[in-house]
């Protein structure tokens, strides 16, 4: 299997698999713009993917078959992320008249300068990304990952029914899908320094743009499972029904005050920490706006929590907006859904990149 972090290839399934659940979505571009074809969210037992790692392949493989079940979808091609803390970025520069399958070769040949790992055990792609600051040369993206990651995750999505062809980074898939949010950023993100903070279950991530490319990215260890976690300590109930009443409501009274608000200052503790570790290595000590994905991001008033706080223009992306549904998707469902689908949005997109 080959480490892709670009692709033309048209059609794809965004599959994302995260620590509680995968999710599929089928995109189709129109002359309006996209529409949603399917999208699925199927949970995954506890302990079937362990902070993005995937303990039981089998499982998260038949999950996958089940989504795909319920997606109906005849498309069987799809596109996945690795998280950042499984890949080594580095930019690199090449003489900017080497043809592909020079730059490949010459890249083989150098990989070993910047790759910690012998190279039969890791994955490797590149991608360039422009002209360099030197004249002659180009900046190329180079990108490799431990072979076990990608392939534990491209077996998972076979056992699913599922052919992958694109193997991305999660950062870059938010990248990729800030096209869809731009227009809920100040100034269409055009000159402007976003950080898009995705919190998920178990992980939350800072992925930073500047003029809506990637600059900087960093994840660590908390999330959603932690305010679940404390629903269940709390109220004496099961890991299931503390996510279901979650979401749905139903929890006592002193709900909100002892144990969601709390949980909304550690986010905006976590927040806050992120931005500083991103400061302390930039020249700018500032972003322009914030933007929440994940999971958590749907917690009523923490946007203004933030924004209160922190002193940052913050809003909750809404990657469909703008788009059309088919016929029997729950327009409100997947709007709701939408913050915790930004990265499969970033991979289904790949398949209509020019």
């Amino acid at each position: 299997m080959t480490f892709k972090i670009t692709s033309n290839k048209a059609g794809l399934i965004g599959l994302d698999i995260s620590s509680t659940s995968v999710k599929l979505l089928e995109l189709k571009a129109t002359k309006q713009g996209y529409k949603v074809v399917s999208y699925i969210v199927e949970p995954l037992p506890a302990n079937a993917v362990n902070e993005k790692n995937l303990q039981d392949v089998e499982v998260v493989g038949e999950a996958i078959r089940r989504a795909m079940k319920r997606a109906d979808t005849r498309s069987k091609i799809a596109a996945l992320a690795v998280p950042s803390a499984m890949v080594i970025t580095k930019i690199i520069t090449m003489p900017a008249n080497l043809r592909d399958h020079e730059m490949e070769a010459q890249i083989q040949l150098e990989a070993d300068q910047y790759i910690p790992y012998p190279l039969e055990e890791i994955n490797l792609d590149f991608q360039v990304l422009g002209p360099s600051t030197e004249s002659g040369l180009v900046d190329v993206l180079l990108a490799a990952s431990r072979s076990e990651n990608v392939e534990d995750r491209t077996a998972a999505a076979e056992i699913g029914g599922l052919t992958v062809k694109v193997v991305d980074v999660e950062p870059y898939t938010l990248e990729s899908a800030f096209s869809l949010i731009e227009h809920q950023v100040l100034d269409n993100g055009v000159d402007k320094t976003v950080a898009i903070i995705d919190i998920g279950a178990t992980m939350t991530s800072l992925s930073v743009l500047r003029d809506k490319t990637l600059i900087y990215t960093r994840e660590q260890p908390f999330g959603g499972k932690q305010l679940t976690e404390e629903i269940m300590r709390r109220y004496g109930l099961s890991y299931e029904d503390a996510g279901r009443v979650k979401r749905t409501g139903g929890l006592p009274e002193n709900y909100e005050p002892e144990v969601l608000d709390p949980f909304k200052e550690l986010v905006v503790q976590q927040t806050n920490r992120f931005l500083q570790f991103f400061f302390s290595g930039d020249k700018n000590d500032y972003v322009d706006q914030i933007v929440l994905a994940g999971g958590s991001a749907t917690i009523p008033g923490i946007a203004e929590l933030i924004e209160q706080r922190i002193g940052t223009p913050t809003v909750t992306a809404m990657p469909f907006e703008n788009m059309s549904l088919a016929s029997g998707i729950n327009q409100q469902r997947i709007i709701d859904d939408g913050p915790a689908l930004m990265i499969a949005c970033g991979l289904a997109i790949r398949g209509f990149d020019k």
